[in-house]
């Protein structure tokens, strides 16, 4: 997996810059614990934090190959699945290896294709590459955006990094963050590019930024495309599964423990049952894990939002599939402790935080660690196929907005009601919401002759696959990578999301349900329970004694009334949410969630806030 970093200076000899580049490249230790390395020469450098996972004492980066007289170097973070295609492919065309690493296939592959070598590439990445020659950074992020990776333009080149961090560890970045930053940080809408900190660019998904002395330069290399559907029910089916069955088959490649992410629900159920059998077949088993909170089954509440708990239908999974199965149980003094906020809000550079849904994230992958490096989970398929409730409800469906947004406020409220009038005032998330909402159906296709409801479905599968799977995938990716876990999203290979985009909706819901496709291209594999289970999103806790806590950590906070959130938070309003009551409201669980976040950002990245 791995963390990278770099800087390049068209303007300054950086050999005589080594101490920044170590920091820089420090600051990604976390996402890489088993080995480091630079490469400095003129002006460019480059760093690299390694989680060794495949090719254990070959794939050491930075790595650098020599061809036609002047030296190629590339770090790189994530996996590419076919690698051992493109390796025989290049070797077919003359190229020698030294490893059996994907890192130097995809070197390779650059030297034989240049920045083309993206369309070539099925996985998840962030790869900068150092083009001696040409005296030019080559940046690639994989399709979907599973990896992050972001820029900072210089007067004369860049800073790059898997994390914000990474770039802010130099002191050219500025930590400034407008209003425009604060916006996006509230809003759930990801837009493309934007980095929150102010001169900070993300590299967006499945495009090549380039850098050299003229300037920089982007290339969009993949999209997601409006293209006709060409199989019946029975076809669209066998399609999925076929698909399924080799991308799991791919994603279970390592040199290390693997283990799958199990939650009870159809997706991660369905991933599992794949991965038991294939791993079966070759007298092996799989180990699987899941999250659960002290008392929860035995008291579980339903809601709107989780019918159901999830303990029972992992237990179903895993007998059924023979997993090694373990639950990792979370008290609520855990999720709740300020130290696993603080490294929440360290892993994620930004105070936007999911609340308990966080800390048990990061919890969870800090004990998966001690037994495995990989783990694969179920993330985005339910952007892929279609289940979440806004999928399917009325108000969600017709809202000039994203639908997301309409489910949020039914179940949670008006989660920002802690902020100050007047800071509530500048920001107007309404407006920033509803530009980004344009722009992003702007571009949104439309087959000749689909119907209106059709191409509004499409819409919001669009939606979903382009901006708030990124923010799942980004939270996934920083939760993991912040204990050294590496986790592999197999809904998220392109070839599957391009596949279900374009099957019509009457497809995807045939039976009227969530995810019909997948429930049926897995059916065989599944116990019965969790075929009819109604989908259930990532638990949370139900304990009173959370919210108890969060309140007394706000009263704290209350009690330094110069603390610099207050320029963000009212004191008054978080006041009223410190309030006892017999069953604190949704709303001001999440308000007392969103000020102490915020808090503890400001105190470990004293960011300059520009608010007017």
């Amino acid at each position: 997996m791995c963390g990278i970093a770099g800087w390049i200076s068209y303007q300054r000899d950086l050999r005589a810059e080594q101490a920044i580049v170590d920091a820089m490249t420090e600051t990604m230790a976390c996402r890489g614990p088993d080995d480091r390395g630079t490469w400095i020469q003129g002006h460019a450098a480059l760093g690299h934090r390694r989680l060794a996972v495949i090719d254990l004492p070959g794939g050491r980066q930075p790595m650098s190959i020599q061809a036609a007289g002047t030296t190629t170097v590339m770090v790189y973070s994530g996996e590419v699945y076919n690698f051992t295609e493109l390796r025989q492919e290049l070797a077919s065309r003359g190229h020698r290896f030294t490893t059996d690493s994907d890192t130097e296939v995809v070197l390779h592959g650059y030297v034989e294709w240049g920045e083309a070598v993206a369309e070539r590439l099925n996985g998840m990445y962030a790869l900068a590459i150092w083009d001696a020659r040409e005296q030019k950074l080559v940046m690639i992020r994989d399709r979907m955006g599973i990896k992050p990776f972001y820029y900072y333009p210089t007067p004369d080149g860049v800073m790059f990094g898997s994390e914000p961090k990474a770039i802010l560890a130099n002191s050219l970045a500025s930590r400034t963050v407008t209003l425009d930053g604060l916006r996006e940080t509230f809003a759930y809408v990801k837009a493309p590019g934007h980095a929150i900190w102010q001169g900070m660019r993300e590299v967006e998904p499945g495009t090549v930024v380039t850098v050299s002395p003229e300037g920089i330069r982007t290339r969009v290399y993949w999209s997601l495309q409006t293209r006709r559907h060409p199989d019946d029910r029975d076809a669209s089916i066998a399609r999925v599964r076929e698909l399924l069955e080799d991308i799991i088959h791919r994603q279970l490649v390592a040199d290390v423990p693997r283990c799958t992410l199990l939650s009870g629900g159809l997706d991660s159920s369905a991933m599992t049952a794949l991965a038991a059998r294939q791993l079966a077949a070759a007298g092996e088993k799989i180990r699987s894990f899941a999250v659960d909170f002290v008392g929860q089954s035995e008291n579980f509440i339903p809601d709107d939002l989780r019918g159901t708990p999830d303990g029972p239908y992992v237990h179903d999974v895993a007998s059924h599939s023979a997993t090694e199965h373990q639950d990792i149980m979370l008290e609520s003094d855990q999720l709740a402790d300020p130290e696993i906020r603080a490294r929440v809000i360290r892993a994620r550079d930004l105070p936007i935080a999911m609340g308990d849904m966080d800390a048990s994230l990061y919890l969870l992958f800090k004990a998966i660690r001690q037994h495995s490096t990989v783990a694969l989970s179920g993330e985005s398929a339910d952007e892929v196929f279609g289940g979440y409730q806004q999928f399917f409800d009325p108000a969600a469906r017709a809202a000039d907005t994203f639908p997301w947004l309409v489910r949020f406020r039914q179940h949670f409220g008006d989660d920002d009601s802690v902020l100050t009038q007047d800071f509530t005032k500048a920001l107007d998330l309404a407006a920033y919401v509803q530009d980004s909402y344009r722009q992003a159906v702007a571009g949104i296709q439309r087959l000749d002759g689909e119907s209106d409801f059709e191409f509004r479905m499409r819409q919001i599968c669009h939606l979903h696959l382009t901006r708030f799977v990124r923010v799942l995938l980004d939270r996934k990716d920083r939760m993991s990578m912040a204990v050294g876990l590496e986790v592999r999203v197999p809904f998220c290979d392109h070839r599957l999301v391009e596949y279900v985009y374009n099957t019509p909706w009457e497809l995807k819901s045939f039976d009227g349900r969530e995810k019909s496709l997948l429930r049926e291209a897995t059916a065989d594999l599944l116990p019965r329970s969790v075929y009819e289970r109604v989908k259930s999103p990532y638990p949370s806790t139900q304990d009173p004694a959370y919210a108890v806590a969060l309140q007394n950590q706000a009263k704290d906070l209350l009690s330094t009334p110069s603390h610099r959130v207050f320029d963000l938070i009212s004191r008054e309003r978080l006041a009223r949410a410190t309030a006892s009551t017999p069953q604190i409201s949704q709303a001001s669980r999440r308000g007392l969630e969103m000020a102490l976040n915020l808090a503890l950002w400001v105190d470990l990245y004293s960011p300059d806030l520009t608010l007017s």
